[in-house]
């Protein structure tokens, strides 16, 4: 069984891309000594800042005292020397909460370990580190005097850096020079929203460096689709490849944060040569990024950028404390990848005289996974596949509710269902008349094939033009005497779906709109009197205005009032599996996003507290004993168990193919001999079976199969092996031996004489 985690286990392919060249860095690593550094990379940092003193400094936690940006940055100044590490290049999303000093000044403690390492690096402000992150206000727009990037990273404290070699008249912006094996690089660092006046800075300051190839760092330019490992181009992105790189030879790559998870594009610029463009985030995973950095490479004798994603947070944690999801290296598409580079022909335009230093440093990709790897004994991963077929999930006893898509098709209408597959609680589209929206429309629920491709149902339901200013919205509900309405789930719980917002959400429209709602009033059930929401639903899973899921339930003992679980900050139109797990032993219920469990979950709460058998909702909210505030976007398949389960049991795992089994073989050697073998096992999966009978057929709705063998057998003993598959993926033999005591008189003789 396997289970979706932030960390994917399979390795890219080797490709060729716009004059690139990419393969998998372990395969690339070449150990003959050559002129090779290190580029460091930082992405986003910003749950570590929020999270340090709260969480990650504790010593219950890892005994340590330690936080994963501290530990990023002591390892690097550590190891700059062993690794040749000339600069360390951080990609925005410096903290959280811009607003929160307590954020500025972990981050500011973590970066001065490079600064007293004299280990240079450029710094930029991405959407969390400004006060106003609106995609249409641009950094000559901002309230310099207001902005906190420039009390705690601003021009004075870039000067220290011996690379510093100027920031533009905003002071959110900077260019650096730092020199690796005897050439001259330039870190070309732009904040969040480059404004025109910056980019035309940008192209004074290459225009004043003509001969120096430039990386260029921002916190948006690509993007990653919904599978989580192909590139996607951004509004934002194209703009500055049209405005300023594709026109500047000397840009050779791109690098970016922002987006959670990594992919990378390479583009043909207007002087016809590549140019790589990185995404790199790992925010979302465990422990907001688990400490995960970049180390990129330069090989300048061999022509190659080698990449690998490490984290020296993850080995610095007591062994006793490790997961699933602590791996030293991260090696799935993206994560550990070599792009071939012809650095002399790909700057010939601007540097003719570039050449490679002195060959005399080994494979310093070897030595990054030496120094870092060095006794650490890890876990083995966990890994996720793609389902092959509607079936491949696991079935889990207990399920109380499973709403399925697949089969529908177009708009939803009014008073249409979609089914519960695990019985009586089919969920049914309002009609607009009764909804509580006249502004709603009949197209505003649609069911579509475009589904997180983690669901083996492979379709979700859609809503849209919901808008809380102009009261649009549709929902779905479960039927009045639905039995999941009364289930309390005192044994606790597991609650899965599978979500995805509306490129179109914006805070003053879709703020707190809901997705999953257990209806009815706080208010009459017991829970103390509260400044918002007591007469909210008592349990709701929503987006926040920050656009982080809310998970907010009352439990059984609704006096304890309402407990909560947070997500970070989620991407539209990207798809993510959410997991809630109520672990009654421990009174927790905690949320995993795309199998990683959030920083902020709820304690001290088991089960729901109901106002009655009030109905299950879809795409919307319910306060006031109405609904309002609907959903905009999507929801896939989502069931409902009465218990925990881990992630080998979600509907993100596969279907367990060993579960096939052989009922009974049935033997009749009369006047007409017949083999029956049946059996129970996956409904639609492939069953074959040897031996006594040689025959492959399909699993039934039903669960069941059977095969036949119309031939006598002679006595003794037989044996029948039945092995199931589905897609690509077999299971383990299910075996029965049976004895054949006797052959019909008639037949014998024709038996005997064929030599049978």
């Amino acid at each position: 069984m396997r289970a979706l985690t932030g960390v994917l286990a399979t390795a890219a392919a080797l490709s060729t891309v716009g004059g690139a060249v990419s393969a998998p860095a372990a395969q690339a690593a070449d150990t003959e000594p050559a002129s090779r550094f290190t580029l460091a990379v930082l992405p986003d940092t910003q749950f570590y800042s929020r999270y340090a003193e709260s969480q990650f400094e504790l010593p219950e936690r890892y005994g340590d005292g330690n936080n994963p940006f501290a530990v990023q940055t002591e390892w690097l100044a550590e190891n700059a020397d062993a690794l040749n590490v000339p600069f360390v290049a951080h990609l925005g999303d410096v903290v959280d909460q811009v607003g929160q000093d307590v954020e500025w000044r972990t981050a500011d403690a973590a970066m001065r370990t490079l600064d007293d390492a004299d280990l240079p690096y450029s710094i930029l402000a991405g959407n969390h580190d400004v006060r106003n992150s609106a995609d249409d206000l641009f950094d000559d727009q901002y309230d310099l005097a207001q902005e906190p990037f420039l009390d705690w990273f601003g021009p004075d404290r870039a000067a220290e850096q011996s690379t510093y070699g100027g920031s533009d008249p905003t002071g959110m912006n900077s260019y650096h020079l730092f020199e690796a094996e005897g050439q001259q690089f330039m870190v070309l660092a732009l904040s969040w929203r480059a404004s025109d006046a910056t980019l035309a800075w940008a192209d004074q300051v290459m225009a004043q460096h003509p001969t120096v190839p430039v990386i260029l760092t921002s916190h948006e330019v690509l993007n990653i689709e919904p599978d989580g490992v192909t590139p996607k181009e951004t509004a934002y992105g194209l703009r500055l490849w049209d405005q300023l790189i594709r026109g500047n030879d000397q840009i050779f790559m791109t690098l970016n944060g922002h987006f959670h998870g990594t992919s990378r594009l390479v583009k043909t610029n207007d002087a016809g040569n590549p140019v790589t463009e990185i995404v790199m985030d790992h925010q979302m995973a465990y422990e907001g990024g688990n400490g995960y950095l970049g180390l990129f490479e330069f090989d300048l004798t061999n022509g190659t950028i080698s990449v690998q994603t490490g984290s020296p947070w993850v080995v610095s944690k007591p062994t006793e404390k490790l997961t699933a999801y602590d791996q030293a290296f991260l090696e799935g598409d993206n994560q550990q990848f070599t792009l071939g580079i012809d650095f002399q022909q790909r700057f010939a335009g601007f540097a003719p005289d570039f050449t490679a230093g002195s060959p005399d440093e080994p494979s310093l990709t070897q030595r990054a996974r030496d120094i870092l790897l060095d006794g650490f004994v890890g876990p083995d991963p966990v890994t996720t596949e793609r389902p092959a077929g509607t079936s491949d999930f696991p079935q889990v006893p207990g399920t109380l509710a499973h709403w399925r898509m697949n089969g529908l098709e177009g708009t939803l209408a009014e008073g249409a269902t979609i089914p519960d597959v695990a019985g009586g609680n089919d969920l049914t589209r309002v009609p607009i008349a009764e909804s509580g929206s006249p502004t709603a429309q009949p197209g505003d629920v649609t069911v579509t094939g475009d589904a997180d491709p983690f669901s083996s149902d492979g379709a979700a339901v859609c809503f849209t033009g919901s808008n809380k200013q102009t009261n649009r919205f549709s929902y779905l509900t479960t039927s009045a005497d639905a039995p999941v309405n009364t289930a309390a789930l005192a044994g606790g719980y597991t609650i899965e779906t599978f979500l995805k917002i509306d490129p179109s959400w914006n805070q003053s429209d879709n703020a707190w709109m809901k997705a999953l709602v257990r209806s009815g009033n706080r208010s009459q059930i017991g829970v103390p009197e509260t400044r918002w929401d007591w007469t909210a639903s008592p349990v709701a899973l929503g987006l926040s205005n920050l656009k982080e899921f809310q998970w907010t339930e009352v439990p059984i003992e609704t006096a304890k009032g309402d407990r909560t679980a947070w997500s970070g900050e989620i991407m539209v139109d990207t798809w993510a599996h959410v997991a809630l797990v109520n672990d009654p032993a421990a009174a927790t219920t905690t949320m995993y996003v795309n199998g990683a469990p959030v920083l902020r979950n709820a304690s001290d709460t088991v089960g729901h507290g109901l106002d009655g058998a009030m109905p299950w909702l879809f795409g919307s909210d319910w306060v006031d004993d109405r609904a309002t505030n609907g959903w905009n976007g999507c929801i896939g398949e989502t069931r409902v168990i009465d218990h925990p389960v881990g992630p080998d049991q979600w509907l993100t795992a596969r279907a367990d193919l060993d579960a096939v089994a052989i009922t009974s073989p049935v033997v009749d050697q009369g006047l007409k001999p017949l083999l029956r073998v049946t059996g129970t096992g996956l409904a639609g999966a492939t069953v074959t079976v040897t031996g006594a009978v040689r025959a492959t057929t399909v699993v039934g709705a039903d669960g069941t199969w059977t095969v036949e063998l119309t031939r006598p057998l002679l006595p003794g003993t037989r044996e029948v092996v039945a092995t199931q598959t589905l897609g690509d993926r077999t299971g383990e033999a299910s075996r029965v031996r049976f004895r054949v005591t006797a052959v019909s008189v008639v037949l014998w003789p024709i038996y005997k004489l064929l030599g049978r």
